[in-house]
């Protein structure tokens, strides 16, 4: 009896001390500063979905949470260097909706899965797509735009943040269901497109509101239709693809932290708890609001499900459309 007690005590002994190791690892991370992975260039709206949620983060978890913009072949290039680092939580991506039409497109291209080689954490905001023009299409609906594309078949060009982005799928899917044909003109971000879209060097672009609601306001471009089932509560005054005839066009896109797989549950868990702390403050819905974007907080095995969702639905759309990247 006595040698079973032993037994039973060192076995609870050893339990406790596990558990308090596992804390005690939670507790400890972060010791040291973390690099948050952007795969575009700084100032579009993931970048700012990246710089908002590092700002809550640095101060939530008291090590600084460096934001590093690694643009170039559709996030590619920042996806694969989180898939590669170390799976102890100081290398994470802020990935996008294109992470999951990755696989759609690039299928020999890339060394990653877009869902097994990563940690899903937790979605963080979601803004829908809108259609705007700039000075080079001057005109003032959505009947008009397509009346104009129309007249001109394969002579007006489009902007995205780059072949296989949510843009582009946005776009062909568009173009699909309305018989046009327009020229896809791929940029490295979201800043970038908007910028020459203003200039005169493409004439139209379906953006995230988030990327592009600035420039709207100012009247520097024209938004023509909102993709979302209802209006923009930030742009009342502009109707639903639904409303102006494109019957069953939606496309959101959504803003996520992601970590390498196998990076220890202690710190997934801490780095959830910190996602929706920051997807839950007011302060951040009233920022995000005025940016075009709306708080989402969908954490681990329902964001992961989201993920292998959509890479279904994105390939089987690519297919349809006979979407190839140039």
């Amino acid at each position: 009896m006595k040698r079973s007690e032993s037994i039973r005590c060192a076995v609870t002994a050893f339990g406790l001390m596990g558990g308090m190791a596992a804390q005690v690892h939670a507790q400890a991370w972060p010791a040291k500063p973390v690099r948050l992975l952007v795969g575009f260039s700084a100032g579009g709206p993931t970048d700012v979905v990246a710089r908002a949620f590092a700002d809550h983060a640095s101060r939530a978890l008291g090590q600084p949470f460096i934001v590093d913009n690694k643009p170039g072949a559709n996030t590619i290039l920042a996806a694969e260097a989180v898939a590669s680092a170390p799976a102890d939580g100081y290398t994470l991506l802020l990935g996008a909706t294109n992470h999951t039409m990755i696989p759609a497109l690039y299928s020999r291209r890339v060394k990653f899965d877009a869902v097994r080689s990563f940690a899903p954490v937790c979605s963080l905001a979601v803004s829908p797509t809108v259609l705007v023009v700039g000075p080079s299409m001057p005109v003032t609906t959505f009947g008009a735009f397509l009346q104009a594309v129309k007249a001109e078949p394969g002579k007006r060009a489009y902007a995205t943040p780059g072949s296989g982005s949510s843009g582009h799928f946005a776009s062909a899917h568009f173009t699909q269901l309305t018989g046009t044909s327009m020229n896809h003109i791929p940029y490295k971000g979201a800043a970038q497109a908007t910028t020459d879209l203003m200039g005169g060097q493409v004439d139209s672009s379906f953006a995230t509101l988030g990327s592009v609601l600035t420039q709207v306001q100012s009247g520097k471009l024209k938004a023509l239709a909102v993709a979302a089932p209802k209006r923009s509560a930030l742009l009342p005054n502009v109707p639903t693809f639904e409303e102006v005839g494109v019957k069953g066009y939606t496309a959101d896109a959504w803003y996520g932290l992601l970590a390498p797989v196998k990076t220890p549950p202690e710190v997934l868990a801490v780095l959830r708890r910190a996602a929706t702390e920051f997807a839950q403050a007011p302060a951040t819905r009233e920022k995000l609001r005025s940016l075009g974007m709306e708080t989402q907080n969908s954490c681990g095995d329902a964001f992961g499900a989201q993920l292998t969702r959509e890479v279904r639905l994105y390939g089987e759309l690519a297919r349809s459309l006979d979407l190839k990247t140039e």
